[in-house]
């Protein structure tokens, strides 16, 4: 039997050290070995080499829109064009007569676009250029002639007014002046953009107007600009657009106001508290208001209520054509709410009106100065059917997927 420590065996100790000889030993040979020297590792990955980090470089690619020689376009169809592999050094777009169409770089440098409508039977030629990521220049060059004066045209009209404050309940409604073959090209020609951006949705109520409204009630505060950018833009069989509208509003405070049928009382919040509770009378039971949340319309100071403007004769036992002095519309049927003096006695007590929400003269004014266009009413407890999606403004009759389905 061999010592432990005789010389044919090592201890742990001198194991270690002959093994980091030899792992030195090896290091040094390959470090001189016939092979040359080793590559530099790599940042992260150490001792591997990396692939490249950037692609290899392509030619541009230039696609310009209309295409070369397309006749019959749409004079409200952007003139655009995309560079793929590159960036846009220049556009530039003329009409026959040389006169030039403003126009826009995107500012990634991946396109341009027209930023003005053409003219109606008129040719134009495009000429862009772009340089490719192998940095060699790209030219490209387009000519196209619009479409004639169309026999049939629309106009848009638009619920909001340049500069307006309005409710958190206001739905944005367009109204064309005939029937919209091509729904699809009508909504693509429609634009809201929203400062905080608002989710929301389009809804047709009928072949002429469409609805946008968001999924929920606005946020106070909110920045909304409306554009129809309808001209010239073909919206099915022959129909053109004939101008352009727009607005920019802004949303307003919180109000939202219930009357209750039941206490004949109208609880008013603004911003989310209590401001007012007033007595009101509503509907008799023969004419029971409507139940459900109004939107509202529009506000009058002197107004004449006259029951034949939803099909009852002045002169028939239910008629009547009363002035009031301070009015709110809430929906097309004829609802509002308003002064009236002469129920003052029944109001907080029992619902006496042709379907309108009756108020004294001094709550109705408070009411109408505070609140404004597309602030909320609900009705509850009224005995009433339930108010209509489609009367007045109503859109907040329809829940979400409601609105959204198809």
């Amino acid at each position: 039997m061999r010592d432990r420590g005789s010389a044919g065996s090592l201890t742990v100790a001198g194991r270690v050290k002959v093994l980091v000889v030899a792992l030195a030993a090896g290091l040094v040979a390959a470090a001189c070995s016939s092979g040359g020297a080793t590559q530099p590792a790599q940042p992260g990955h150490e001792g591997q080499a990396q692939p490249p980090s950037s692609a290899p470089p392509k030619p541009a690619v230039l696609t310009l829109a209309p295409a070369p020689g397309a006749v019959g376009v749409p004079p409200g169809e952007p003139v655009s064009v995309t560079v793929a592999d590159g960036k846009v050094d220049a556009v530039k777009v003329t009409g026959a007569d040389g006169t030039p169409v403003a126009g826009k770089a995107k500012p990634d440098g991946s396109g341009w676009e027209s930023e003005e409508p053409l003219g109606y039977g008129k040719s134009y030629t495009v000429t862009a250029s772009a340089t490719g990521t192998d940095g060699v220049p790209k030219n490209a060059t387009s000519t196209f002639t619009t479409v004639g004066k169309p026999a049939k045209q629309t106009t848009v009209s638009l619920n909001v007014e340049e500069g307006e404050t309005v409710g958190v309940g206001l739905p944005l409604i367009f109204t064309f002046g005939t029937k919209i073959a091509d729904r699809a090209a009508a909504e693509k020609a429609l634009k809201i953009t929203t400062e905080p951006k608002t989710e929301g949705a389009f809804r047709w109520f009928g072949d002429s107007s469409v609805i946008w409204r968001p999924k929920d009630y606005w946020k106070p505060g909110t920045k909304v600009s409306v554009q129809a950018g309808i001209y010239g833009r073909d919206l099915g069989k022959g129909l053109f657009g004939k101008e352009d509208r727009a607005a920019n509003v802004t949303i307003g405070d919180k109000l939202v106001a219930v009357a209750d049928g039941g206490t004949f009382q109208m609880k008013v919040s603004v911003n989310d508290q209590e401001a007012r509770t007033m007595p009101i009378s509503m509907g008799k039971r023969s004419s029971a208001t409507p139940a459900g949340t109004y939107t509202v319309m529009s506000e009058h100071v002197g107004y004449t209520m006259d029951s034949s403007t939803y099909g009852v004769a002045t002169d028939s036992k239910a008629g009547y054509r009363t002035f009031v002095k301070y009015a709110v519309r809430m929906s097309n049927s004829g609802i509002f709410y308003h002064s009236a003096p002469w129920s003052v006695g029944s109001q907080g007590k029992r619902n006496v009106s042709h379907g309108c929400i009756n108020l004294s003269t001094d709550n109705a004014k408070w009411l109408m100065d505070t609140s404004k266009k597309g602030d909320l009413i609900t009705v509850a407890n009224s005995g009433g059917a339930a108010l209509q999606p489609t009367d007045g403004w109503s859109v907040w009759q329809l829940n979400w997927p409601a609105w959204t389905a198809s």
